[in-house]
């Protein structure tokens, strides 16, 4: 039985791939900050509803302890809850609202990977995918013309910064832990209400690297930063 926790995933990116990886035969928790939504959803797709608020270390710690005390162990984990930045000029933007940003992008997947690294150890060939995004690439945002590189750029301080902290995160966390498959990955440009639905990709196709990326198993990229064409540059 293949157990897989997906934080956010009772709508949107998230949603769709539990809604996969259920089909695959996977076992999943639908992790969601809202009790009822998340039982919606976990209904509706055949999984396991599971009350997870990346943002508190308690609501983490009690989401993996529920995992452990019902499946005993984790194959994937998938990092998939964030959030976007207030829509304010760069010069408008405090620490407080990066602070909020980053306590979701960032800080969120820190709680989740150290509760739930006892878990996937237990594992035979562990997985775990961080939802990053384009817009977090080093390379990308420092050129010249940035959106001659990637055509939906925006210069989103808060949250391009948090998917680069995350790609950085996704690396050191590699090289720390050789036995779990840890990577980035970037959905592309998706129509979610995280940008008002204004994405050009559906979730099925924003999806897709997500799925492919939770399902390797063993041959999961680790170490590294993907999406469905390839590998992106940091």
């Amino acid at each position: 039985m293949t157990i897989t926790v997906i934080t956010g995933a009772n709508k949107g990116i998230g949603y769709e791939t539990a809604r996969r990886l259920v089909e695959r035969g996977h076992t999943v928790y639908v992790g969601a900050r809202d009790a009822q939504r998340g039982k919606e959803a976990a209904d509706a797709l055949g999984a396991r509803a599971l009350l997870l608020d990346v943002t508190d270390d308690a609501s983490v710690q009690a989401a993996a302890d529920r995992v452990r005390e019902e499946a005993g162990h984790v194959d994937v984990l998938v990092n998939n809850a964030g959030i976007n930045q207030p829509a304010k000029p760069v010069e408008e933007l405090t620490g407080p609202d990066l602070q909020r940003v980053y306590d979701t992008n960032v800080f969120g997947p820190v709680r989740t990977l150290h509760a739930f690294l006892p878990l996937l150890r237990k594992a035979e060939h562990p997985v775990v995918v961080n939802v990053s995004s384009s817009l977090g690439s080093l390379t990308i945002n420092a050129h010249p013309d940035s959106r001659s590189l990637l055509s939906s750029w925006v210069p989103a301080l808060a949250y391009n910064s948090s998917k680069a902290a995350l790609n950085m995160l996704t690396v050191l966390y590699a090289k720390a832990y050789p036995e779990i498959r840890i990577s980035a990955v970037n959905p592309g440009f998706t129509a979610t209400d995280l940008n008002g639905h204004a994405g050009t990709l559906s979730v099925e196709e924003g999806a897709e690297i997500i799925v492919a990326t939770a399902a390797a198993g063993a041959d999961a990229p680790s170490g590294a930063f993907v999406e469905n064409g390839g590998t992106l540059p940091w």
